[in-house]
């Protein structure tokens, strides 16, 4: 049963290589590409790793290939090759030359930690 988060044909080229035997374990009982299905499923529901549909590898499976994949560093290695591809597509530079952090700080006064709300009375108490 497909899932609007498989991989099409194309985007399973794309990274099929980085599954390789030689580069990600030696033994297999489940295909490569179902347990990545199954790991972009949980990814883009949000369900928990129990409630995987039956029709995926065991869910224990996936999780412990999520995170041998993440341990052997194989997510950042996708997410970079994506992020090239995107950019060469956008016309751009596969790396970019520098970035921009934008961050935002409040400051708060030394009386913050002695105000709140008051849940039962919904106002603000000091």
């Amino acid at each position: 049963m497909p899932y609007s988060s498989d991989l099409s044909d194309a985007e399973w080229l794309l990274v099929e290589d980085l599954f390789a035997v030689g580069n990600y374990g030696t033994s297999r009982q489940h295909a490569v590409r179902d347990l990545l299905n199954a790991v972009f499923y949980l990814t883009k529901t949000g369900c928990q790793w129990r409630m995987l549909p039956s029709d995926f590898p065991p869910y224990s499976t996936v999780h412990s290939f999520f995170h041998r994949a993440k341990k052997r560093g194989i997510w950042e290695k996708l997410l970079q090759r994506l992020v090239s591809r995107s950019r060469v597509a956008q016309g751009r530079n596969a790396q970019p030359s520098f970035s921009l952090i934008d961050s935002q700080s409040a400051r708060t006064t030394g009386n913050a930690a002695q105000r709140g709300i008051d849940g039962g009375k919904k106002s603000k108490r000091s």
